[in-house]
């Protein structure tokens, strides 16, 4: 019995990793570059029904960019990489106008950061900075509060390229 518990164990560590299933709806981020689960071209596709069943929260807080306290809600980057399958140390985040961003890999590991879908309970437009945004707990750890994390908190993202 210890044997075949072993053996199975072996089986799904050794195992490879599994592609996404494809986009059904249109595709709201890409992530490519070192990811390992590959749904189109190499790169990790997803759609927002994808991206919200991921695992994240809700937090609300007040940002440079809202007026008040807003509440934004999404997945955990972390999350959402583990999901691709990535692995580097630098992830560059693009958006819809252009803007990029070089963000540490490890913010996504370490904070909690969050992948905004929605504000205010209702999904982000690229009216309101959506489809997708970049949000760290400045609700939890005030010290984020500063420049260096606003140039991170990049806004209508269309892609995330992973770097080793």
């Amino acid at each position: 019995m210890k044997t075949l518990l072993a053996l199975a164990l072996v089986a799904c560590v050794a195992s490879p990793a599994l592609a996404l299933d494809a986009p059904a709806g249109p595709v709201v981020l890409t992530i490519s570059g070192s990811v390992k689960n590959a749904n189109h071209d190499g790169s990790a596709a997803f759609d927002l029904t994808m991206i919200e069943a991921i695992e994240g929260r809700a937090a609300k807080m007040e940002t440079p960019w809202t007026k008040g306290e807003v509440e934004f809600t999404g997945p955990y980057l972390r999350k959402v990489l583990e999901a691709a399958g990535a692995e580097g140390t630098m992830l560059i985040v693009r958006a819809l106008n252009g803007y990029s961003a070089e963000v540490p890999f490890a913010d996504a590991v370490d904070l909690d950061t969050i992948l905004a879908t929605r504000l205010d309970g209702k999904p982000m437009t690229v009216r309101t900075k959506g489809p997708l945004m970049l949000v760290y707990p400045f609700d939890k750890d005030h010290s984020l509060y500063n420049e260096k994390y606003f140039t991170r908190s990049v806004w209508q993202i269309k892609e995330i390229e992973v770097v080793r």
